[in-house]
């Protein structure tokens, strides 16, 4: 299915509701490897995520946590301990399914090598959504997650201002299979390409999100590269690697501009700090309780819209504190 650009009702309002709220009640939300089923008298809904360590998980889990106890719904999440376990997670969806739950939410780290899976899940009426990448085929019925291409655009546009328009930049990749990785990519690929012929961007390398492969990258990037202005990192682990290069390197505060993805504590310190320039934040709140509404909405047969968008947002140390801001991000 190709999932269509439709907005999602969950705005930021919603989402700072959520975050002042407390994650009530006990909706079964586990450790990753854990996976316990509902309880038998509640409709069971099975969350299965591309992590777990991340913060970008955590804040998921309590967007769908708190979004299935005001539904008054069980859910399981799980997922593996790092985003390149692409087998661990397949057996985790395995388990999903085989406790037939009323609903599954899955987060596609390969999106080819889980659609044997979830045809078995459709073949047994259990309805499935995507939050934050989808699986090919035609199986899921929504996807909420952010629109990643308008994303790395939007990283883009910032990059550019920060350079004065003109130099060399790269980007450090977290994925090019799964379709975060690639559109973050893309979309900010394609921006520069569009509207910044003074900036060329010199070399695209992937860290698979880990901080130490990232920085590794970083280092060499950098090394080859004695004019680079800039470099993007496509997600949490992914920007956190670059920004301990440029400290390893002992490179001086902002002589490196450094674009993130993501929020936690290391981004949102580097941005302080003056290391990082700003970051694209999404609404990984927004997202869970999204995808908790949709997979919730379809156990029950109504209709979920193809695509919710949830969001992105540039953040620096110019708005980092405004309260609208302050909804998304998250430590």
């Amino acid at each position: 299915m190709k999932f269509g650009k439709k907005t999602a009702f969950a705005a930021l309002v919603a989402s700072a509701a959520l975050v002042m709220a407390g994650c009530a009640g006990d909706t079964g939300g586990g450790d990753a490897g854990s996976g316990d089923g509902g309880s038998g008298d509640k409709m069971y809904i099975a969350l299965v995520s591309k992590g777990f360590q991340h913060q970008f998980w955590q804040a998921v889990k309590k967007g769908a946590e708190e979004r299935a106890a005001e539904l008054g719904v069980d859910i399981t999440f799980e997922g593996p301990a790092a985003e390149t376990e692409i087998d661990a997670q397949l057996q985790m969806l395995q388990t999903a399914i085989d406790k037939g739950p009323d609903a599954i939410a899955y987060a596609a780290l390969d999106p080819e090598a889980c659609v044997t899976p979830l045809q078995q899940a459709k073949d047994k009426d259990i309805p499935v959504v995507y939050f934050d990448a989808p699986c090919d085929g035609d199986v899921g019925l929504s996807l909420s997650a952010t629109d990643s291409k308008v994303a790395g655009a939007l990283a883009a546009e910032h990059m550019a201002e920060l350079i004065g328009g003109e130099g060399e930049v790269g980007i450090v990749g977290h994925s090019q299979i799964n379709s975060t990785g690639v559109e973050r990519r893309d979309g900010f690929v394609e921006k520069i390409e569009a509207d910044y012929p003074d900036i060329e961007i010199v070399d695209i390398q992937y860290g698979d999100g880990d901080h130490l492969k990232s920085a590794d990258i970083a280092k060499a990037m950098i090394a080859a590269h004695p004019d680079l202005k800039g470099i993007y990192g496509t997600n949490e682990g992914s920007a956190i690697g670059v920004v301990n290069a440029v400290n390893e390197l002992g490179l001086e505060k902002g002589k490196l501009t450094i674009v993130g993805f993501d929020s936690g504590a290391a981004q949102i310190n580097a941005i302080k700090d003056g290391t990082m320039a700003g970051a694209i934040t999404q609404d990984p709140i927004g997202i869970g309780a999204q995808v908790v509404q949709a997979a919730y909405d379809a156990a029950n047969g109504k209709d979920v819209e193809e695509f919710y968008d949830t969001g992105s947002y540039w953040y620096d140390k110019t708005n980092i504190e405004d309260p609208k801001i302050a909804a998304v991000l998250y430590e």
